[in-house]
């Protein structure tokens, strides 16, 4: 019987899909996870255990219907989470709902976003300002006030809309007409009247050149109008000669539909596809964010183009990065720019990069020189990239190693790195289990390490306030479902957790009928369950206490295989004869079942804490053969766990 040293020095490919058990080939493989629940990978490659979250407030039942997270950064020191539900939006500041909004006593701002807009809505941020948009919501701009419960919440009012003909119309009036100049802005007077109030947003065109827009009507036979393409001379034109084309209407309306999404960005405000119009988008004058008239096609006049290809492409969002990005249904867009250039009406003109498609009601997220996105099918997360070598947009799959971590994305945000123990944190809830795909990124060098969040209940949103990550969860607590805002906090062991001082018990606790993990001056109580709201401790705490619904934690290796000279050894039977755990600053694991200690006896009051332990860890008299062996992490108690690398002796049957 031959025995082999195996050493898992790091976890960075994070949990690996599984159909690719049999891939021992791939250089991940050495470092993946067959399971990583609860986790979160470091980027020096180790893993902890997440961390837990704090009770916020209760949403009301509306959440049911839907709820929305949207980060709204105010300044540097002044920085909210806004939770929208049906027609409702809640502030919340450093982990506290702010109360009495705008002096009505409601600690919400009512809304015209209803439950059925929430999917969908899409917005964005400049200095104190949010704009919000819905193809069936007139945009809406939200202005923070003086204080955090001051908050407006208004219709934008354009300044001038787009025009496009709906249903086209070209007619030849009787008469003659006469311009008063050749270009520019023009009076234009007609021998017949043929002019109407219907006849504002219209065109004269000339026959062999020229086309005016009506601006103004000031009687039946006179119009003022500007020059988009000027005339041949101020002579009368001749009946026949000149024809008026109408049909044009408000390219957004009640009727026609209003943007989809929105983006500041080199100094015009940008609105992307519509109802009536999914695949244009429209950008406005520079510095005039509200003005989306076309005029003389100056450089800061409005801009609009039009994605076509041969498929339908449906804006879902737009993004102001490295250049102009869109990405829609059909395939991801941008729209290149020579150097510094920026963007004019001339240069205004897209590039199609691949057609992947992206997920509506998701929203992109930058990071680096990046931007992440959910494919249209939800089965991937891909990111747009610059490539210099290129010179143009590539899009690559970054899930390709853990695509089952995807189950029909509906939410997706990130929390950048603030210290060099942990990386960029892209969260990403799923539909279909309420679980959430949590991908530990260092793009710099390579580093794609997903795991998976669950919880007693499910993540129905995900946002991040600059550094603090707030979730929106459905919990089923004695039968009956509630809906919580939750922020997720180092520090905590539990889910929809309640702290406090010296008590001997909790009250007010929404977890009925659950049995609850106690941690008391920072030793682990008995688990007790709520009963009317309330939890007496089996020891009364005298510093500080936490009471939450327990957390799995799962960290499983993949099936161990030994490569030799003379072949695999997939197929025969092995045991492990020792497990050695690299850990920092840990209290408690399980190795294969099996606890593993880390209190000494040398301290008579066993009631104090267990203490953090930092280095190796050594489990010995693993029993039994199996021909896939896996050395399996576990915690079944809510404390400190950070494991740094594992290593293990393999008894390797010569036979099969």
């Amino acid at each position: 019987m031959a025995r082999f040293v195996q050493l898992q020095t790091n976890f960075t490919t994070g949990e690996l899909d599984p159909l690719l058990r049999a891939r021992v080939d791939l250089d991940q493989y050495g470092n993946a996870l067959q399971k990583a629940t609860n986790v979160v990978i470091q980027p020096q490659g180790g893993l902890k255990r997440r961390p837990g979250t704090r009770y916020l407030f209760e949403l009301p039942a509306s959440a049911a219907n839907g709820v929305r997270l949207v980060p709204f950064e105010f300044s540097v020191d002044d920085s909210y989470m806004l939770a929208f539900v049906d027609e409702r939006m809640y502030v919340i500041k450093d982990g506290v709902l702010v109360d009495d909004i705008n002096g009505t006593g409601n600690p919400y701002l009512v809304t015209t976003i209803t439950a059925s807009m929430l999917d969908a809505i899409n917005w964005t941020q400049s200095a104190d300002t949010m704009i919000v948009c819905h193809p069936d919501l007139q945009p809406v701009r939200l202005l923070r006030g003086a204080t955090d419960a001051d908050w407006e919440y208004t219709t934008i009012d354009f300044g001038s809309i787009p025009q496009y003909a709906f249903t086209l119309t070209i007619t030849e009036p009787a008469g003659t007409i006469t311009p008063t100049a050749v270009a520019g802005n023009v009076t234009i007077t007609a021998s017949d009247a043929v002019f109407s109030a219907a006849n504002e947003g219209q065109y004269i065109n000339a026959i062999p050149q020229g086309r005016a827009r009506i601006v103004k009507l000031n009687s039946a036979t006179e119009v003022e109008a500007i020059m988009e393409f000027p005339f041949f001379n101020t002579e009368a034109i001749a009946n026949g000669s000149w024809d008026l084309e109408t049909g044009y209407e408000d390219v957004w309306s009640s009727t026609r539909g209003w943007p989809r999404s929105v983006t500041f960005h080199e100094g015009r405000l940008f609105f992307g596809g519509s109802r009536s119009r999914p695949s244009t988008v429209w950008g406005s004058k520079i510095g005039l964010y509200f003005n989306f008239r076309v005029d003389e096609a100056l450089d800061d006049d409005a801009v609009e183009a039009i994605l076509d290809t041969n498929q339908l492409n449906i804006i879902v969002d737009i993004n102001s990065g490295r250049d102009m990005q869109v990405f829609t249904t059909g395939g991801e867009f941008f729209v290149p720019q020579a150097g510094t250039d920026p963007i004019t009406p001339a240069t205004f003109i897209f590039k199609a990069v691949s057609r992947n498609g992206m997920k509506p009601g998701t929203v992109v997220e930058p990071l680096g020189s990046g931007t992440m996105f959910i494919q249209r099918q939800g089965k991937s997360l891909n990111e747009f990239l610059f490539s210099d070598a290129q010179l143009t947009y590539v899009t690559q799959r970054i899930s390709l190693l853990c695509g089952h971590l995807l189950k029909d994305p509906k939410r997706i945000a990130l929390r950048r790195a603030t210290t060099t123990d942990e990386g960029d944190l892209l969260f990403i809830v799923n539909e279909a289990d309420g679980g959430m795909a949590v991908f530990s990124l260092l793009r710099s060098q390579q580093v794609v390490a997903p795991s998976e969040f669950l919880t007693d209940g499910e993540f129905l949103d995900v946002g991040v306030d600059v550094t603090d990550i707030y979730l929106a969860t459905k919990r089923v607590f004695d039968g009956v479902d509630k809906y919580y805002m939750e922020r997720l906090e180092e520090g905590l062991y539990t889910d929809c957790a309640f702290t406090g001082g010296a008590a001997s018990g909790a009250t007010g606790l929404p977890h009925e009928g659950k049995t609850l993990d106690i941690i008391c001056d920072g030793a682990v109580q008995r688990s007790e369950e709520v009963n009317s709201g309330a939890v007496v401790f089996q020891r009364a705490s005298t510093e500080s206490y936490e009471i939450g619904l327990p957390m799995e934690v799962v960290a499983r290796t993949m099936p161990v295989e030994i490569r030799l000279q003379t072949g695999s050894r997939i197929a025969f039977k092995k045991r492990l004869v020792q497990i050695n755990a690299i850990v920092e600053n840990t209290q408690h694991l399980n190795l294969n079942g099996q606890p593993v200690p880390f209190r000494n006896f040398d301290n008579p009051l066993l009631d104090d804490p267990v203490p953090a332990f930092t280095g190796i860890k050594r489990l010995d008299g693993v029993r039994g053969y199996s021909r896939e062996i896996t050395v399996e992490v576990t915690q079944t108690l809510p404390l400190n766990m950070t494991l740094l690398a594992l290593e293990y002796k393999l008894a390797v049957h010569q036979g099969t």
